[in-house]
């Protein structure tokens, strides 16, 4: 197999792959190298088999959504909102618009109607793309009086109907009613709009990224100089493509490695799906290998006192396996340690592995800090995962590990045409081809994240050790939950404390799979709460009842209603005791002291993400 991220330069690929400016002739490229190749594999629910698309099939594909958005006669740089899941319809879809010089727009699609329909009006969307009836039915309300929206297109060929609109129509009326010949393509430059992707920063609105061609084929390509993928590589798609590190990563470059796509089912058949495709390649958030680490360690807690010795044995040869590997390792693994390595690697780490699909050989984690002790895990175990850090506005990837010098208390080496420094506050800012044009009708925005000489303050302090990257923390108080989302705690603890119950509210989630709140209540309003959900007994008894945390939580999510499902509490851990300077809780300007009020209720927040 070959070398993935290596030291060395990346195999030429073709002339045009290389000279590409735009997407759309990164795309065209690939499909003039490989038309046979296999460019895409998708499980089809009717036959329960999985079916390849070859890159010339996809470009027939292309062709046909191609025509039909030529049709509508969209302006250039007119914007085509998603709300799909990865799919080939999605490529077709997402190559289409970009071919005649539209901008996407991914939209989540665990997203709330309202978030989206703001997301629609802010932009201008002109069409939206949907693949599920559903989705329609619960956003049409929210875009009655949506003037900018032409067309709606619902890909979805089951019975259900369609919500009732006369901008909506089925995709395969759309499709057959657009012209036969093929349209022709745009005249893009590498300044032209590829994507408006939006994030929710550092306010409870999200803003619009603007990323241009040269953006994300430059991102694109400094990545493949990392990377040495080929088209014998199958890659597995599972992170939304509403997500800018999938896309770049788990997207476009496997167009620019020509290397195979499965998608994935759904997260629930992630396990399964890894083992029927067995991705050589993975592209994920550190969510998913805590997942994996935890349920290991689960499984190994019901399992007797052999098996636990033969796991700790395993772990340390194969991080000393690991250690001996990394460029400028003094000590290579010894013939006792090999010979012990052949005996516990079938035992334990090959069992790993295969959860895995058994054949994956490079393991990406991106999109928020991962836990040094998965990390050092899979390390271990023989499932070389590469931290690497980037971020929306910079297309996204800035820094990745590289097999060979792997620091997995890093977030890698700078990727090529990156510059980086520390700025104010040990703050690292970034320069480079990939760094955002702005934001999307935010010139303020834009001016405070983007400086004059073109350093993108990324809001994160770093230190740099020559070209590598090490993460100490972020400037402002935003949180990174562990499937990559970002979140700014204080608006969302301001909405909350609108609701006259929660006297003081602060929310936690940093490195956890979703947010919770910590929340003092108002004591006079608590027994009128109380009284309302005929609750009786002492106030701490009523605090600890389900049905009191259940009120709460729909108090919360009730403030919340305007912010994305993913900044929308689960869980709330609630008390009576105010938060004082006295008790170290409060700074004297009335701040919250985060740290020391998550170190007062460190049980309880623990309690409420022990599953």
């Amino acid at each position: 197999m070959p070398q993935a991220f290596g030291g060395g330069p990346a195999q030429v690929v073709g002339d045009a792959m290389l000279e590409a400016r735009d997407l759309t002739a990164l795309f065209r490229a690939r499909v003039a190298l490989t038309p046979t190749g296999v460019a895409y594999r998708q499980f089809d629910s009717e036959t329960n088999a999985w079916v390849d698309w070859t890159w010339a099939a996809i470009d027939a594909e292309v062709a046909r959504w191609r025509a039909a958005l030529a049709k509508e006669r969209f302006e250039p740089g007119a914007r085509v909102a998603t709300l799909m899941v990865n799919s080939v319809g999605y490529v077709a879809v997402d190559q289409a618009a970009l071919s005649l010089g539209l901008a996407i727009v991914p939209l989540h699609v665990t997203d709330n109607p309202g978030n989206l329909a703001y997301i629609l009006e802010d932009c201008s969307a002109a069409a939206l793309i949907v693949d599920n009836p559903a989705y329609w039915a619960r956003l049409a309300p929210q875009l009655r009086d949506h003037a900018n929206l032409k067309r709606v297109v619902v890909i979805s060929e089951s019975s259900d109907e369609i919500a009732a609109d006369p901008r909506a129509t089925r995709a395969s009326q759309w499709l057959a009613q657009a012209q036969t010949e093929p349209a022709p393509l745009a005249a893009l430059t590498p300044e032209t709009l590829t994507a408006i992707v939006y994030t929710s920063g550092t306010t409870g609105r999200p803003k619009g990224v603007m990323l241009s061609h040269r953006n994300v084929v430059s991102n694109v390509l400094a990545v493949r100089q990392c990377v040495d993928a080929t088209p014998q590589d199958v890659f597995l798609s599972f992170l939304p493509l509403s997500h800018t590190f999938e896309r770049t990563a788990g997207y476009y470059l496997p167009i620019a490695t020509g290397s195979v796509v499965a998608f994935c089912r759904s997260v629930a058949f992630l396990m399964e799906d890894m083992r029927a495709t067995r991705p050589t390649i993975l592209i994920s958030v550190p969510r998913i290998y805590e997942r994996a680490h935890l349920a290991f360690h689960e499984r190994l807690a019901t399992q007797g006192a052999l098996a636990r010795a033969a796991s700790d044995i395993a772990q340390r040869l194969g991080w000393r396996r690991f250690e001996a590997a990394q460029a400028g390792a003094t000590h290579g693994v010894t013939a006792l340690e090999r010979i012990a390595w052949n005996l516990f690697d079938p035992l334990v780490a090959r069992k790993v592995r295969a959860a895995f699909g058994g054949r994956l050989r490079i393991a990406v984690a991106g999109g928020a800090p991962m836990p040094l002790a998965a990390s050092r895990f899979f390390l271990a175990m023989g499932i070389a995962v590469h931290q690497g850090y980037g971020m929306t506005e910079s297309s996204p990837v800035v820094s990745v590990n590289r097999i060979g010098r792997n620091v997995p208390e890093s977030v890698g080496e700078l990727i090529p045409n990156v510059e980086a420094r520390i700025g104010d506050n040990d703050e690292l800012l970034v320069r480079g081809p990939g760094v955002m044009i702005g934001y999307w009708r935010r010139p303020d925005d834009t001016k405070a994240t983007l400086d004059a000489q073109g350093w993108l303050h990324t809001g994160d302090q770093a230190r740099l050790d020559g070209d590598r990257v090490f993460i100490k923390g972020r400037i402002k108080d935003i949180i990174v939950t562990s499937t990559g989302e970002k979140v700014s705690p204080v608006d969302i603890e301001e909405a909350i404390g609108a609701d006259p119950l929660f006297e003081q509210v602060m929310a936690v989630g940093e490195r956890r799979p979703f947010l919770s709140v910590v929340a003092v209540l108002n004591p006079a309003l608590l027994a009128e709460e109380a009284r309302r959900l005929g609750l009786t007994g002492s106030p701490q008894e009523i605090i600890d009842s389900e049905k009191l945390r259940a009120s709460a939580l729909t108090r919360i999510k009730r403030a919340l209603a305007h912010f994305p499902d993913y900044a929308t509490p689960r869980k709330v851990v609630l008390t009576l005791e105010p938060w004082t300077i006295a008790a170290g809780l409060m700074t004297p300007t009335l701040k919250l002291k985060r740290l020391a009020i998550e170190g007062a209720f460190e049980n309880e927040i623990a309690a409420l993400y022990a599953r």
